[in-house]
């Protein structure tokens, strides 16, 4: 059957909207998004941004998605964008037909992405993105673009109107408040400059010392596990020794079962690179994003940037071990 005949299939629970008196208990709160909102031309082009976005990204399995809504609600367009970013694989059924088996998809899915993008308070849950709420699945994918493609190119300052109704003994009340989406113009290209985007920048000739300056603080530090460091674009790119010299300077005990020593292909690759980048954003030392794509293509502005928040880090360090630990949970 083609798979997208056998979508269409799934059961779909009613979009979020403006609840009845009698759908909202009494005691609860809900959001939704008013007409007007829905119909501005900025949350327009957002939401058509993403949609190109994934498109791209899932092009390889001849997945197309058309309504951010409506194809998002059931985890099975989050569990193929999620393991093509994450370079993960996730233990959940392919299709879920019921209702129950949907939710339940999702609710493994989103907890996988959680775990991942460790938002302190995320914006989305799994009732939300179930029930079709617009507001919920534009932060979730919103968050997934700021981790693993800060580059896209979103519409600056996109705010919507959002109304909050509760039910309260005497009857529904509602609220008017503005949340922003994106950040504006000024925000965006302050918080896309680093040291590395100057240096590249207006200091290109400077770029050879640097690297020459990092890769003699990582060869006295993995020097003692026999390995040596001649080229800091390549031999970076599979994340087998970027692994290493975190769990050196940072007293982590990897398991080898956890990554692959020797990579045998891209996948693989970025799995290594993909947790080196998550242990170092759990120590707080990645303050750039960073793609582990980037990397694995042997991207040198961003290999740079890894290296030095460790070079920051340990190189006033006399380089005493504290002893092996596990990585952060």
């Amino acid at each position: 059957m083609d798979p997208e005949s056998l979508y269409n299939l799934l059961q779909a629970p009613r979009p979020a909207g403006a609840p009845a008196e009698e759908e909202l208990p009494q005691g609860e709160r809900k959001r939704f998004l008013p007409p007007a909102s829905r119909e501005d031309p900025k949350l327009a082009a957002l939401q058509q941004v993403l949609l190109e976005w994934i498109n791209a990204e899932l092009l390889a399995e001849h997945i197309v998605v058309r309504s951010l809504e409506e194809d998002m609600f059931d985890g099975l367009i989050l569990h193929h964008l999620f393991q093509r970013l994450a370079g993960t694989r996730l233990e959940v059924e392919e299709i879920a037909l019921t209702a129950v088996n949907q939710r339940r998809k999702l609710e493994a899915v989103l907890e996988a992405t959680n775990r991942c993008l460790q938002e302190e308070q995320p914006r989305w849950s799994v009732d939300a993105i179930f029930n079709k709420d617009l507001l919920a699945t534009l932060h979730l994918l919103l968050a997934l673009a700021k981790r693993f493609q800060p580059g896209l190119p979103l519409p600056p300052n996109v705010q919507v109107e959002v109304i909050t109704m509760e039910s309260t003994k005497s009857g529904l009340k509602s609220e008017k408040s503005v949340e922003q989406l994106t950040a504006s113009s000024a925000d965006k290209d302050q918080a896309a400059k680093d040291v590395f985007d100057e240096l590249f920048q207006l200091a290109p000739e400077k770029v050879g010392a640097v690297k020459e300056a990092i890769v003699t603080f990582v060869n006295q530090k993995v020097e003692r596990l026999g390995l040596s460091v001649q080229d800091l674009d390549t031999q970076f790119a599979d994340g087998v020794i970027l692994l290493l010299l975190i769990g050196q300077l940072e007293g982590f005990f990897l398991n080898l079962k956890e990554f692959h020593l020797t990579p045998n292909s891209p996948a693989e690759m970025l799995h290594n690179v993909t947790l080196a980048l998550e242990l170092l954003k759990e120590e707080g030392l990645l303050d750039c994003p960073v793609r582990p794509e980037d990397i694995v293509n042997k991207d040198s502005k961003s290999t740079l940037r890894v290296l030095y928040s460790l070079f920051c880090k340990h190189k006033l360090k006399d380089g005493t071990d504290r002893g092996p630990r596990g990585p952060p949970s």
